[in-house]
């Protein structure tokens, strides 16, 4: 997503981002002693790396990064917005290959979400593990095209109409699929518009799902969930946990002052279907995604980070990219974060290493 500068000056407070929050159905877990990584009680950041930052692999700018996947073989796809799709060693998280995305007239993609899906095809990596199609969102339109492991494309999604970019639809150009992602089980698909539709209240963004009823079939048109971001902010990646709601990056960028990235965890068990609901005001009876303050970023320890222009935090960039990697011995999830520098001078590709401990659901 290229970077904007947002009208209003977004603050970093905790205390100001968890007021926008209304009451969860998610209660606080047993709470560790604070580590001196720690970017909130729930969130420390382990490391960072800048290895990958204004370098190229095979002739291609490796920076762009917008989304982040665990492929089937335990290595890492990462996914740049100028079509290119990545595959990380996962102890370096250096490149070892990539290839080029195209649409179906061969033209190149504003490629912003990524899951790696179930094998399409019999192809097989050579160790023998079956590999995964990549499910990948443009946002020019927007879509959801399927390929293969080498590039190929076999297919694509439906998409509502009211989701594609105006005049065909009611979207804004480079508002619209941000974050992709597959929820527990395989079955269920979830594209997260980044900003609102025309004639939906500002802030109030559309998360639309796909369903299918066996492995072997393919994904069609499901419910549809609203889910209201922080003032001046828009959702930047969607990630499902193990237990099946969502972590969301929303994130914002104010010319002089830098970004704002705020992490929190969603719930859309109560939320309404709204894909029958022409316009989304906030109005009694259409219940919304619940959502809950994880952390505010600003708040990480900065690890000696620097930045390349202003930011409340040097640690930041734009951040946009969001992967689950695996879980500690003591439940906590290991998150791998990725920023887009928009190949700009002034801006970084940075990987963050976060823990991240969820609350628990309560249940009804």
């Amino acid at each position: 997503m290229r970077l904007r500068s947002v009208l209003a000056i977004v603050t970093a407070g905790l205390a100001a981002a968890t007021s926008l929050t209304a009451a969860g159905p998610a209660v606080a877990g047993p709470v560790a002693a604070p580590s001196a990584n720690a970017c909130s009680p729930a969130v420390s950041i382990e490391s960072y790396s800048d290895a990958l930052d204004k370098t190229t692999y095979d002739n291609t700018f490796v920076g762009n990064l917008s989304a982040l996947a665990v492929d089937r073989d335990g290595r890492i796809a990462a996914l740049s917005d100028r079509s290119s799709l990545f595959t990380l060693d996962r102890k370096t998280l250096k490149p070892t290959s990539v290839v080029n995305l195209t649409d179906e007239k061969g033209a190149a993609l504003d490629s912003e979400g990524l899951v790696v899906d179930l094998p399409h095809s019999r192809l097989r990596s050579s160790g023998g593990t079956p590999t995964g199609t990549r499910l990948v969102t443009s946002e020019t339109e927007p879509s959801v095209r399927r390929y293969e492991r080498d590039g190929t494309l076999v297919g694509g999604l439906p998409v509502p109409d009211a989701l594609k970019v105006a005049p065909a639809g009611r979207a804004t150009s480079n508002q619209t699929f941000e974050g992709l992602t597959l929820l527990p089980g395989g079955h269920t698909l979830l594209a997260a518009m980044e900003g609102a539709l025309s004639g939906d209240t500002t802030g109030i963004v559309r998360f639309q799902t796909w369903e299918r009823g066996t492995e072997h079939s393919d994904f069609r048109l499901s419910a549809q969930y609203g889910y209201r971001t922080d003032t001046g902010l828009g959702v930047s990646e969607a990630q499902a946990t193990p237990d099946g709601r969502l972590l969301v990056l929303e994130r914002g960028f104010t010319s002089g002052l830098g970004n704002t990235v705020r992490l929190y965890l969603a719930d859309l068990r109560h939320a309404t279907d709204t894909s029958h609901i022409d316009t989304l005001t906030g109005q009694d009876g259409v219940g919304l995604a619940r959502k809950t303050l994880l952390a505010d970023l600003v708040n990480c320890p900065s690890l000696g980070a620097q930045a390349k222009q202003p930011q409340p935090n040097p640690l930041f960039d734009n951040i946009e990219g969001l992967t689950i990697t695996g879980r500690t011995p003591d439940g906590r999830l290991k998150l791998l974060l990725v920023s887009d520098d928009n190949q700009n001078a002034v801006q970084t590709t940075r990987l963050y290493s976060l823990l991240a401990r969820l609350p628990h659901t309560v249940n009804g």
